[in-house]
């Protein structure tokens, strides 16, 4: 099973994570005391930047006439869409730029270029998915609904077909977030939840059908002859989009290591808690300066879910940090290059399409889901009286490993 008991698993006293979450409330003030110039003029910048970077990519595809030219133009514009997605529209709707008081950069204005409608989005990523993070039954990012991404998920006939369901997902990945919060079953329910889910559909359709038309209609009839063209470029800049978001998302959340957790572990969670729930349940991605503005500093996904209304710009500095408490906490700090962890994202998609009878590991015990069962013998972290060094879930993991 997944985890039952956080505190249990993390090899920490509850001295251990009220101090854990004292020095993390620490990082969050600091950051938010010294906000300023830097941070807004950042977030004007790259606004600044992604859009004179579609502007030209479109121009280019408009008026180049080489097939090098279009290629270059459609590029640009799937990295113009990219830094949309990521860095500004998930970030801006997440509020973490709403202490600068604009109107236009704020979380209850912006709207962003995708199909899926913000105040839909806003309630299942920000709310659920960070409050519950990787809590079977009520996160339903695990696996988005249509993915078998845990052992306690239970197996059924239609996941045999997942890899080729996790392609579909990934080409389409805007519209399967676009209608990842609509339960059509309620249609079938009260008088209230049959309103909700329709006020959710019309929400959808008007905002996809506002997408499909500008990007399918508009612009290719602006193109004039080139319309084809045009047509084909937005297409696949959206493709493209699509299935960079996916991965860097799915890397964040999917790796070997990045914990599941049981309703049972939520109950009476305390902050210190939750906190550590994050720290477990996620993974970044090493990436250098470019790479991290690309994927929209998540792959600072730690980061991410400790502090997800902090300004993005910063969740470089706040890892140094975090780093550090790892060390001092002995507990994982999960990261690893991008090609290695979306290997091990696909290998969980292709081993969980099979029931459990026809796995190995058991589900205490997997890459993918474990639980503190994993362990011969559990102890609060202690201070190792050779080496005076901290010896918890880190140093708990470590020698469980080279043990089997």
């Amino acid at each position: 099973m997944a985890i039952s008991d956080v505190a249990t698993y993390s090899h920490l006293s509850t001295s251990d994570i009220e101090g854990l979450r004292a020095e993390l409330d620490t990082i969050r003030r600091d950051v938010e005391s010294s906000l300023g110039e830097r941070d807004s003029r950042y977030i004007r910048r790259t606004i600044q930047a992604q859009r004179l970077i579609e502007v030209a990519s479109r121009a280019v595809i408009f008026g180049s006439k080489s097939k090098t030219g279009l290629a270059l133009g459609t590029l640009g514009l799937a990295v113009a869409k990219s830094i949309e997605n990521m860095e500004i529209g998930h970030n801006v709707s997440h509020g973490q730029w709403d202490w600068m008081n604009e109107p236009e950069i704020h979380s209850t204005s912006w709207e962003w270029d995708m199909a899926c409608a913000s105040p839909q989005w806003k309630h299942y990523h920000n709310y659920l998915h960070h409050k519950y993070t990787n809590v079977l039954g009520m996160d339903e990012d695990i696996g988005f609904g249509v993915i078998r991404m845990a052992r306690d998920q239970e197996w059924r006939p239609i996941n045999l077909i997942q890899p080729l369901q996790n392609l579909v997902l990934a080409i389409g990945f805007e519209w399967g977030i676009g209608i990842h919060d609509i339960k059509l079953e309620y249609l079938k329910g009260t008088p209230e939840e049959r309103a909700h889910t329709i006020s959710q559909v019309k929400e959808f359709v008007r905002k996809a059908g506002q997408q499909l038309f500008k990007d399918y209609v508009l612009f290719p009839a602006l193109s004039g002859r080139r319309w084809k063209r045009t047509l084909a470029a937005n297409a696949s800049a959206n493709v493209g989009r699509n299935l960079w978001t996916y991965v860097v998302i799915f890397c964040g959340h999917f790796p070997d290591g990045a914990e599941k957790f049981t309703m049972d572990d939520i109950e009476n969670e305390t902050p210190g808690e939750w906190y550590l729930r994050q720290m477990l349940g996620t993974a970044n991605i090493n990436a250098g300066p470019g790479m991290a503005f690309m994927t929209g500093n998540l792959c600072y996904q730690i980061e991410h879910h400790l502090f997800p209304d902090l300004p993005s710009n910063r969740y470089g500095e706040i890892s140094d940090r975090v780093r550090t408490l790892c060390d001092k906490y002995d507990l994982p700090y999960n990261t690893g290059p991008l090609a290695v962890q979306y290997l091990e994202v696909l290998r969980t998609v292709f081993k969980l399409s099979l029931p459990n009878s026809f796995l190995t590991e058991t589900s205490d015990n997997a890459p993918e889901t474990a639980s503190e069962k994993r362990f011969p013998r559990l102890q609060e972290a202690v201070v190792d009286p050779v080496t005076g060094r901290r010896r918890g879930l880190r140093t708990a993991l470590r020698e469980l490993r080279a043990a089997s």
